[in-house]
């Protein structure tokens, strides 16, 4: 980072002189900041001979007369424009040519755009002088009514006042895509790799995780890969590769070319995996309120454990956690489709298999807005043999603020299914319905056509602070199958097993509600969410649910909650009651956290009750801590365990570095793992403990070992550099 303003020369004046023209200075002016052509100032003179050289020469100092200690140059400054801030902005400070020696911000119509002003609404005279700007330096009261610029030297920051009617009428974090930036050419590797050992009952379990997810950028091209190599004593080792991609932006249109191996979006059909071409609407150069999401996985480890999460088949992301809850909420999305199957492994072995819905909220859109994909190549599915051809196509578009259409078609080799639907914004909700008809034949089985109707629904209840966020209900015949289906069960056809598919369904239900209970929720929240699914070629069907209440009091926080989940080990589903209570053990900031966890297993009456600290340490909470016990009294089957565990991690600057390790009744356990990225460019290579899919290149060349605001261990290399994640942007933005 270098101080880009233009400060005058001072070498020739001693120390005693520099002192004696700030204090002069801080005499004449009471403020630092200045309003260009609004202030006022009453000339102040200063005896000269109070000030004399070394040398005997005569000091100008009567640019300080008028209390204007702003010295003409080139400031990067925060730009505040009616209290909405817009950036470090470069700001031109010089006087204009009329010879009365204030200096002012000169205004361009880039600046003016920045602020965003609508330049067609000036008046004809202020477009003249927008014209001529480089040599008049008009202020921003000579080209707008009632505007003003004021500027904090001091604070490096620029107050704007303009009037509504001269701005755009734009979405808030609006930009214009002439400001944006394609970034430096770079390339990046994001590495997240992990070690796991436990011994139970006579058996050694050995397993590693090496997570990558790599990238370069030159220009407006982005090549990115992602992949993941396993490794475990009982399957060996396995590579896998879930995405391999080029993708070029067309601002113009809003839209991104994507080539490679990806996935569909999942907007409207399911999602699946493509080896081909897609072009669509890229939401991120819209304003955020229009940009998808990633769900967050909650859930809870018994011990040090292993949490895999996976859609579609595919590993997507891993990583271990301490006991306690736990919360991810750094998903890359891979199509706004597919529900996450999230598996905790733990410290004994044991597994428990959860799903979150990962479905499309209400397709609405705002009115004249059109979002659209067209996506050609080979349908892609890790672990089937077949890929056929494909072709989808879909489209939404908003009609007015109570209607939205959408539609879309999939064709592939012996398949067909076309959608229609609408979303309505109506008092009582926003309502979605959409009617799927689709066709698949295969060969020596015939054809099977089927219907599929969805409605959704979401609402916010004012009244009572209750929040839907999505409630889905979808019916399908059962003659209809979805492409991923259709796929699954011609590999089934063809490998001789076609009564061997485990579900056709029929109908599913799923839920998310968020309740506050009192102003503001003062006396806590209620959660619940689930789904219901029935199938036609099986008798039973799934039921999962989660209901949970959470408050806090002071400084401690508790809470209470209901999950069904499947327990893969007895290939049942059973139910689990959970208390939770967090206290902080001390009044300072970095005071240690205690949390007691109760859990109840209503299938073998076991209860069990985990203790737990955890902190930070250093200047920067680089370091963290936790230990753990657990005592549980076997319930039906008897025989009570009590075992520990602990767990640390170590943020340097260059890498996350974490271990683990636990005891108890006949197993043992220990993990450990690191993370982080590189990125190097055109001025070095830098590493950094975290990273994303968007980052920030500091170069300070002389700070090196300063620390970094807002990142944790993150400090300045010896060469100078540090890699910020767009997680602590806000260092770079004030």
């Amino acid at each position: 980072m270098k101080d880009r303003r233009n400060f005058p020369s001072v070498h020739k004046l001693n120390p005693m002189y520099f002192v004696t023209l700030q204090a002069l200075a801080a005499m004449s002016a009471s403020s630092h900041a200045y309003a260009d052509a609004a202030t006022k100032y009453s000339a102040v003179e200063f005896n000269e001979q109070f000030l004399e050289s070394g040398s005997g020469e005569k000091v100008d100092i009567s640019r300080f007369n008028k209390g204007q200690e702003i010295l003409p140059g080139t400031y990067r400054a925060d730009t505040y424009v009616n209290n909405e801030w817009k950036g470090k902005l470069g700001i031109e400070i010089r006087g204009p040519q009329n010879g009365d020696g204030v200096v002012h911000p000169c205004m361009t119509s880039d600046l003016l755009t920045q602020f965003g002003v609508d330049i067609r609404k000036l008046t004809p005279e202020a477009l003249a002088a927008l014209d001529d700007a480089d040599k008049t330096c008009p202020s921003l009261a000579d080209l707008i009514t009632d505007a003003t610029a004021s500027f904090d030297s001091g604070e490096q920051r620029l107050e704007v006042s303009i009037p509504q009617i001269v701005l755009n009428t734009r979405a808030r974090g609006y930009v214009d895509p002439k400001f944006w930036d394609e970034g430096v050419p770079a390339a990046s590797l994001q590495y997240n790799a992990n070690t796991y050992h436990s011994s139970s009952g006579g058996f050694n379990n050995d397993s590693q995780y090496l997570g990558l997810i790599g990238g370069i950028n030159a220009g407006p091209w982005r090549f990115r890969y992602q992949g993941n190599l396993t490794h475990d004593n009982v399957s060996g080792q396995h590579y896998q590769t879930i995405q391999t991609y080029l993708q070029r932006d067309f601002k113009d249109i809003k839209s991104q070319l994507t080539g490679g191996d990806t996935f569909t979006d999942g907007a409207l059909f399911d999602s699946y995996g493509v080896l081909g071409v897609t072009l669509g609407t890229d939401d991120r150069m819209y304003p955020e309120s229009q940009r998808g999401y990633a769900p967050i996985v909650r859930g809870i480890a018994n011990s040090n454990a292993r949490v895999q999460i996976r859609q579609n088949g595919n590993i997507i992301y891993e990583t271990n956690v301490p006991p306690g809850p736990f919360e991810i909420n750094d998903l890359y999305p891979t199509g706004y489709g597919g529900n996450l199957d999230v598996i905790v492994t733990e410290a004994d072995g044991s597994q428990r298999i959860s799903t979150v819905p990962y479905a499309a909220a209400v397709n609405s859109l705002r009115a004249g807005m059109t979002r659209y994909s067209a996506t050609i190549g080979e349908y892609r599915d890790p672990n089937i043999d077949i890929h056929p051809f494909v072709s989808q196509f879909t489209i939404q578009r908003g009609l007015s603020n109570f209607l939205t259409v959408y539609g879309g078609f999939i064709g592939a080799d012996m398949y067909v299914s076309g959608m229609l639907g609408a979303a309505l914004n109506t008092k009582i909700g926003a309502v979605a319905l959409d009617v799927t008809q689709a066709s698949a034949s295969f060969k020596g089985y015939g054809s099977r056509n089927g219907t599929s109707v969805r409605l959704s629904y979401s609402r916010l209840l004012e009244a009572t602070s209750t929040n839907i966020a999505i409630a889905a209900y979808r019916y399908s015949t059962s003659g209809f199958f979805s492409l991923p289906d259709a796929v699954q069960q011609r590999q089934l056809y063809q490998d001789g097993h076609p009564d061997a598919m485990t579900g056709m369904q029929k109908s599913r239900l799923q839920f998310v509600l968020n309740q506050s209970l009192g102003e503001g929720g003062r006396f806590g929240n209620l959660y619940a969410m689930g789904s219901l699914t029935s199938y036609w070629n099986r008798a039973n069907h799934d039921t999962q649910y989660q209901i949970g209440y959470s408050n806090s009091w002071k400084r401690m926080t508790y809470g209470a909650s209901v999950v069904r989940q499947y327990e893969v080990g007895t290939n049942k589903w059973d139910n689990r009651i959970m208390l939770t209570l967090s206290v902080p053990l001390g009044l300072g900031s970095r005071a240690p956290q205690s949390s007691t966890y109760v859990q109840h297993d209503t299938s073998n009456k076991s209860t069990s009750v985990q203790q737990s600290i955890s902190g930070t340490l250093g200047n920067d909470n680089a370091f963290s801590y936790g230990v753990n016990g657990t005592y549980s009294d076997g319930g039906t089957y008897g025989g009570s365990a009590l075992n520990g565990g602990a767990n640390m991690g170590y943020s340097s600057p260059f890498a996350l570095l974490t271990a683990n390790a636990s005891t108890g009744r006949h197993y043992n356990q220990v993990g450990a793992g690191i993370s982080g990225g590189i990125v190097a460019w055109r001025g070095g290579v830098a590493f950094t403990p975290n990273m994303s899919d968007t980052v920030a290149v500091v170069e300070a060349k002389d700070a090196a070992g300063a620390r970094v605001a807002n990142a944790a261990g993150l400090r300045i290399d010896p060469w100078g550099h540090a890699i910020v994640p767009s997680q602590a942007f806000s260092f770079l933005a004030r």
